[in-house]
């Protein structure tokens, strides 16, 4: 058995439903007070800010802005998303629960590693109930933010066996290869072919996943 690191937006989360519409309000209040001039964003050129930290995000999107207002943003954004989620308006990706139930079942730990602050992992843990299917929660505020890779070394030493890495952007299959770990990259989230490129394996389907871990255990 494995011990296996899941990232979440992306990868068990479906993001889009409560990010697009927190992300479009929140640009919209920027271009009503005159901080950026108005767009329209497409789905696509949301998603791809998916899988950094919030103050990252805000970092590369509008490098150009006070960091102040950057910061205001940051928290209207997220308090917007999490109001979204307790009004029920997230949900998993299909077949997540299914999957993960699945390899834990089957004896695996399961690892959540995500690029999120603690408040973010902790709403969603209570809201999804993931402690029915994770062993260990991990995030990167608990980590001063450094890159998922850093912060593998620092609970890797934690547990004992082999790891998997399983995530749909450049940070998770980053982790694997800094780390001579194996890796699923998963091409129906937000990442690119380009950033998934180095995966032992990419599924394009969240079902597709334990069939991918099996090929990957070590005997």
């Amino acid at each position: 058995m494995a011990n296996l690191i899941f990232d979440y937006d992306g990868t068990i989360h479906n993001s889009m439903k409560t990010y697009a519409p927190a992300f479009r309000k929140t640009v919209k209040w920027l271009s009503d007070n005159g901080y950026v001039e108005e767009k329209e964003y497409s789905d696509s050129e949301i998603s791809c800010w998916l899988g950094f930290n919030s103050t990252d995000m805000w970092s590369s999107f509008m490098p150009h802005l006070p960091a102040e207002i950057k910061e205001q943003a940051r928290i209207m954004l997220g308090e917007d998303m999490a109001q979204r989620i307790e009004n029920g308006q997230g949900a998993l990706f299909d077949g997540a629960a299914e999957m993960l139930s699945a390899l834990k079942n089957q004896g695996h730990t399961l690892i959540f590693l995500s690029n999120c602050r603690i408040q973010y992992m902790e709403r969603h843990r209570r809201v999804f109930g993931l402690e029915r299917f994770f062993d260990h929660f991990y995030c990167c505020e608990e980590y001063d933010f450094i890159p998922k890779y850093q912060i593998f070394r620092m609970f890797s030493l934690q547990h004992t066996g082999q790891f998997i890495v399983i995530g749909d952007r450049f940070h998770d299959i980053e982790t694997a290869v800094q780390n001579g770990l194996s890796s699923i990259g998963c091409g129906y989230g937000y990442g690119t072919p380009d950033e998934l490129s180095a995966a032992d394996i990419t599924v394009n389907g969240i079902t597709e996943i334990p069939d991918a871990v099996n090929r990957l255990v070590l005997d």
